[in-house]
């Protein structure tokens, strides 16, 4: 008795099991790489070439901010440069002469993925030298396990040698997300910058669709580039699941992250299994007992 009852929470373990990785493995033809990982217990729900070298368009913005927070220069004024500015669209629209508070160009390259605000960021902590900056990335990346990762600049252009991996801007992310300003930064919808020496205003909105339209995700960092493809980092907490999802140059980028994320977020399979076990070890007691009375 005790080996059929084995044998069936086995059978019902691998059936949901299998149920939930087909939709994973119908989703991971769609992308180069993906790492779907349940924070909450700390376990890999789903991966595909993790460790596969990629650009990492403008997730490379979650290494630049992660600097600026943990600055102490985070409530400092900028004053905004020709140099700051002289980057490709998207960009949040600040001129020369512009100043602004650091932390509001942090809030402008998380939200709006603004490249001028991430230029700005590294010029003013590099003291001027954009590339002393770019060596703090990775002198950064260096500490925090990301050895398949390498910066060559603030705000994810494909230049040079600028590469990462889905499992590195992991270990980035989970980094991040320890540090509740940044949390509380990727997680909004909008938010208006305003100048220090002027009545200007900036109104960001943000580039995560997901965060627009479904409340469980919080965050946290979309990118594009023509090399990198759509690139996207996404958090949902929902079903006491705390999910991180990492994506790179997905096709239909949006449609395929929600299903990832409801399927990584569903109580349905844990609360079928634990019931089922319930099940299966209260019948097996009765049936211990049944043969302990005969």
């Amino acid at each position: 008795m005790i080996i059929r009852i084995l044998f069936i929470s086995l059978f019902c373990t691998s059936f949901l099991f299998a149920k939930s990785s087909a939709v994973f493995q119908k989703i991971e033809k769609e992308m180069d790489s993906i790492i779907v990982k349940d924070l909450s217990n700390d376990k890999l729900i789903f991966s595909k070439a993790q460790n596969k070298s990629v650009r990492p368009a403008s997730l490379t913005k979650i290494m630049t901010t992660i600097l600026a927070i943990e600055s102490s220069k985070f409530h400092n004024i900028v004053t905004i440069t020709k140099d700051m500015i002289n980057v490709e669209p998207t960009i949040a629209g600040f001129e020369v002469g512009d100043r602004v508070f650091l932390r509001d160009l942090v809030y402008a390259a998380l939200i709006k993925s603004a490249n001028d605000a991430a230029n700005a960021i590294a010029y003013y902590l590099g003291d001027g030298d954009k590339e002393k900056f770019i060596a703090m990335m990775n002198e950064k990346a260096k500490a925090l396990g990301m050895n398949s990762t390498n910066f060559t600049n603030p705000s994810g252009f494909d230049i040079g040698k600028h590469y990462s991996t889905a499992n590195d801007l992991l270990l980035l992310t989970e980094y991040a997300i320890k540090n509740q300003t940044f949390n509380n930064i990727v997680k909004l919808n909008k938010y208006t910058i305003n100048m220090v020496n002027s009545h200007k205003k900036i109104a960001l909105y943000t580039s995560n669709r997901l965060q627009k339209k479904d409340k469980y995700v919080v965050g946290i960092k979309t990118g594009y580039t023509k090399k990198a493809g759509a690139c996207l980092i996404a958090r949902a907490k929902k079903n006491d699941k705390d999910i991180l999802l990492v994506m790179l140059n997905s096709n239909n980028r949006w449609a395929i992250a929600k299903n990832a994320l409801e399927e990584a977020t569903k109580n349905t399979p844990s609360s079928t299994k634990s019931n089922f076990s319930q099940k299966i070890a209260h019948q097996g007691k009765e049936s211990l007992l049944s043969k302990g009375k005969s």
